[in-house]
């Protein structure tokens, strides 16, 4: 028995160092797209115990808008001033759905247009991370797979704010 048979390939080698790779980095593009997702998304879904109310806005400045707030779930207390991202498509004068988070004056909207903008950055992170699976792994329909599932949910985000 020769040498070169009987020990793996330094080809071997470096293609399972290429998939290990950049199956990781896939799979941490993935994780780090739901953590910035769950931070809002977490409110706008789990909304059992939390003060739901609508917010009409009155003012925009910056990337934030204030508003005033009224409640509708019990429990709730009517605020002068709450503050939300103006980056969710609100327009000063309009009516809006919204979660307060705990223990802050900053409301998310709710509602299907609200669930879909949380889940934005899980939207960009299928878009980058189809790169990575089809150039690194060499996966294409999975690749296509990935990217239709993030341009999808970007796609019904801008469509519904």
């Amino acid at each position: 028995m020769s040498a070169l048979t009987s020990r793996p390939s330094a080809g071997s080698a470096l293609r399972f160092g290429r998939l290990a790779t950049m199956g990781t980095v896939a799979v941490l593009l993935l994780i780090a797209g739901v953590w910035a997702s769950w931070g809002t998304a977490q409110h706008v879904m789990l909304t059992k115990g939390r003060e739901r109310g609508t917010m009409t806005v009155t003012r925009c400045a910056d990337d934030r808008c204030t508003g005033s707030y009224a409640p509708v779930s019990e429990g709730s207390t009517p605020r002068d001033r709450v503050t939300i991202s103006s980056t969710v498509v609100v327009e000063k004068g309009e009516t809006y759905a919204v979660v307060v988070k705990p223990g802050s004056d900053q409301v998310v909207r709710t509602g299907p247009g609200g669930l879909l903008y949380a889940w934005v950055p899980l939207g960009g992170a299928l878009l980058l991370a189809s790169l990575v699976v089809a150039g690194g792994l060499r996966l294409s329909r999975l690749a296509w797979v990935l990217g239709g599932a993030g341009l999808t949910l970007l796609t019904a985000a801008f469509v519904a704010l």
